[in-house]
């Protein structure tokens, strides 16, 4: 059976946007939803990004290989002060310097201003003289709403930093490599501080999502990811693995280990995620901070009992290089 979704005409008023063409798409029928809105630290993948493909070329390529692209402070002084590639074009070197001085730019301010002159100075298409300060007009108006987002989210970065580090599970979850202020406190948030809410690692791992699931019947048995799993500590788990790489040799090590053994990137993540998530179980229970091992590296380690295999089989792959001290 086939079924037809159309967009409620409250959700239509707050999609739309005085600065767009007043004509409401119908959702994705790919997807069954309506498409939402990027969030603005998205490497610049908003609405005024599509709108500068048109007009104003020069910009996106003077910050395409910058970390946050036209959310960066640099990014959003020039266009304050050029919202035009006419007007870009006419800006001096001394000029692209002050503006990277008054961004918060400390280091290499020099070269810099010299890379996005000569960028701004390129040969591109432009719009009618008459077109291209209309759509000047409306960057701008865009980009005090992008200011806007960016400093919200400014001050909510400082306002769950400063919370985080006032709750006494901090220095447990700080304590593990890949982990800092803003992704320990969604593993804090999702987790709660009830030690009676999970009976036991496994249970953890199973609300993380980071636990396989057997499906078996008559001959067949076959291991899959869990589905079903708290999505906001599944998307913080992998960035949690991905960033202890560079943090943790044994991390690196079980990684390695993992793909030689045939997973795949993303599933080597998920295994090393659902170490980590054993060991957070353990150490939040016994009040222990992660730390890394006293012994020398190729010294033997010690024999672990089968009993606290049993009972965390998180520490089999990563016990060689860490301790719960």
């Amino acid at each position: 059976m086939r079924v037809s979704i159309r967009p409620q005409r409250s959700q239509v008023a707050f999609c739309s946007r005085a600065t767009h063409v007043p004509q409401i798409r119908p959702p994705s029928r790919r997807h069954g939803r309506e498409r939402t809105r990027p969030h603005p630290e998205h490497g610049g993948r908003t609405t005024d990004r599509s709108q500068l493909r048109e007009f104003y070329p020069s910009i996106l390529d003077a910050f395409a290989s910058h970390k946050h692209g036209l959310c960066s402070r640099e990014a959003r002084s020039i266009l304050a002060a050029a919202p035009t590639p006419t007007s870009a074009a006419k800006l001096t070197r001394r000029r692209l310097q002050s503006l990277l001085r008054q961004a918060g730019r400390i280091r290499g301010i020099q070269a810099e201003a010299e890379r996005l002159h000569e960028v701004f100075k390129r040969d591109y298409l432009h719009q009618l003289p008459q077109v291209e300060a209309a759509l000047g007009h409306q960057t701008s108006a865009l980009l005090r709403q992008l200011n806007t987002a960016c400093d919200n989210a400014d001050q909510l970065e400082e306002a769950v930093t400063q919370a985080f580090e006032e709750h006494p599970d901090a220095p447990v979850i700080r304590s593990f490599p890949g982990l800092a202020a803003l992704t320990g406190a969604r593993v804090l948030a999702e987790i709660g501080d009830d030690r009676t809410r999970f009976a036991n690692a496994g249970s953890l791992k199973a609300y993380a999502g980071s636990a396989p699931v057997t499906r078996a019947s008559g001959k067949s048995c076959k291991v899959m990811s869990r589905k079903v799993k708290n999505q906001r500590l599944a998307a913080v788990g992998y960035v949690w693995a991905f960033v202890s790489l560079t943090r943790s040799p044994g991390a690196r090590g079980h990684y390695d280990r993992r793909r030689a053994a045939g997973d795949r990137h993303v599933a080597a993540q998920r295994n090393l995620f659902n170490r980590f998530m054993g060991m957070l179980f353990h150490c939040l229970q016994n009040g222990h901070t992660y730390a890394a091992a006293k012994s020398p590296p190729h010294s033997p380690q010690p024999a672990i009992p089968q009993r606290q295999l049993d009972a965390y089989p998180c520490f089999g792959g990563l016990y060689a290089e860490v301790v719960c001290s």
